[in-house]
């Protein structure tokens, strides 16, 4: 195998577990905010797409709020509200789009925003740490 290919198939491999880790993270959250919402209810049958329409609605907003922040010299703390921002948008789209999450209440939507933000983050913190690291280090050494 060539060196170039081999620094793709490494690349292609990272992109592929980081994409899992956020599968993974995203759906810790939002099964958190089911549980401690009694308004905010997941459809097993359909959370497979809705997870995906979720985490495919954050990956895209995230950015797009960034760059529009910036672009309007928003304040520092402006910026870091960008992720609970696309958080919400992306809960938004899921629960009218699909199927598998329903919201209902105001504060069911604020408090879901931040339990499936928190969730989420702690989640793509957490689970690098529960032996997928040691599994990637193995194999670069």
């Amino acid at each position: 195998m060539q060196l170039g290919s081999c620094y793709r198939l490494r690349a292609v491999i990272r992109f592929i577990v980081r994409t899992a880790i956020v599968l993974l993270g995203n759906a810790v959250g939002l099964i958190v905010a089911s549980l401690v919402f009694d308004d905010f209810s997941i459809d097993v049958t359909g959370f497979i797409v809705s997870l995906i329409i979720f985490t495919v609605s954050v990956a895209l907003m995230t950015p797009f709020l960034a760059s529009t922040m910036r672009r309007n010299q928003s304040s520092s703390s402006a910026m870091g509200g960008v992720a609970l921002i696309s958080t919400f948008v992306a809960l938004l789209i899921t629960d009218v789009f699909t199927d598998g999450v329903s919201i209902s209440g105001i504060g069911t939507w604020i408090g879901a925003t931040v339990v499936v933000w928190v969730g989420s983050l702690l989640a793509v913190f957490i689970l690098p740490y529960l032996g997928l690291k040691k599994y990637l280090d193995e194999r670069r050494v």
